[in-house]
């Protein structure tokens, strides 16, 4: 697709969606669509949820589409898979990259793969048996239980003894079939943005203070959850080894436009990676925008970014 002017470009803004995040996928969406008006896009929205949704975006025919949708059937290469068919571009990572770095446990092992730090897990299915000393034994008494491939934190359980696991894999399993119980890393948590394809840079690194215990669903998404802090209060060693993970990361999960990572520094200044997300959250309080913005970079400006990348 060769680049055509933002008035003579017709954006398909996808959000919504059938997934636990579907209350801020419409908030991204909306934040979104008032930035690419705002640019000078011609913009119309679509909520991937609707029954017509695919013949909806045939008779747009929009030069481009801009994705606003997280978790599952949208930011798992679902969505990209049924645009690629369609042949229209759209914003964000490739298919394989999406369902890649949705999937937490196969994320770990690219991350191990390309050398990047990541805590030990153990993946646990839903059909299969699992005994709780064991999972002690390798991780720790003090982990997180996370599903494996949702995102905003939902199912997500710090537990503190042993006692708590077992709860807290019966959460996790609540929202997914298949979950991650991981060592828990005591330090700092930051994120990492990174716009870019070939050539993908670092934004500002935020450093995340949730009001609550960890940086769970309301923490991300109401006013005042959580302090972030630009740029992150970490030592420039471990500042630096950030942005070259985060990079890293980006690159070898194959991701293209933008990503987001989540990290711990620990005492003794070793970054460990998280999770990768590559439709980062675009609403008001999100962190990707508040990066964008410690760089320079508006959220109109950015969200124009993101359509650039797309039609490179």
């Amino acid at each position: 697709m060769s680049k055509k002017l933002a008035a003579d470009t017709k954006v398909a803004l996808i959000l919504g969606g059938n997934s636990g995040e579907r209350e801020v996928s419409l908030m991204s969406g909306k934040e979104c669509a008032l930035a690419l008006q705002e640019a000078g896009y011609q913009v119309k929205s679509f909520d991937s949820a609707d029954k017509d949704f695919i013949l909806n975006i045939q008779n747009y025919a929009p030069d481009i589409a801009f994705l606003a949708l997280h978790g599952k059937y949208g930011e798992d290469g679902v969505i990209q898979g049924a645009l690629e068919f369609l042949r229209i571009p759209y914003t964000g990572s490739g298919v394989l990259a999406s369902a890649l770095a949705m999937d937490k446990t196969r994320a770990k092992t690219f991350y191990s793969a390309a050398g990047l730090p990541t805590p030990h897990s153990v993946s646990l299915r839903r059909s299969e048996p699992y005994d709780l000393a064991e999972l002690v034994g390798v991780v720790g008494e003090k982990s997180v239980v996370k599903p494996a491939t949702e995102g905003s934190a939902l199912g997500v359980s710090i537990v503190h003894t042993p006692d708590e696991l077992g709860p807290a894999i019966k959460h996790a399993f609540e929202v997914d079939d298949t979950i991650l119980v991981e060592r828990f890393v005591e330090g700092t948590e930051i994120t990492v943005a990174v716009l870019g394809n070939n050539n993908p840079e670092a934004l500002p690194i935020i450093e995340i203070v949730p009001h609550a215990e960890f940086y769970d669903f309301e923490a991300k998404y109401e006013t005042g959850g959580a302090d972030h802090i630009i740029p992150a209060r970490i030592s420039e060693a471990a500042y630096k080894s950030a942005e070259r993970i985060a990079i890293n990361a980006h690159n070898a999960l194959g991701c293209r436009g933008m990503s987001r990572s989540d990290m711990i520094v620990d005492q003794f200044d070793t970054v460990w990676i998280l999770e990768t997300n590559t439709i980062p959250g675009m609403t008001k309080t999100s962190l990707l925008p508040d990066s964008a913005s410690k760089a320079g970079i508006s959220f109109p400006e950015l969200c124009t970014k993101l359509i650039e990348l797309a039609q490179e």
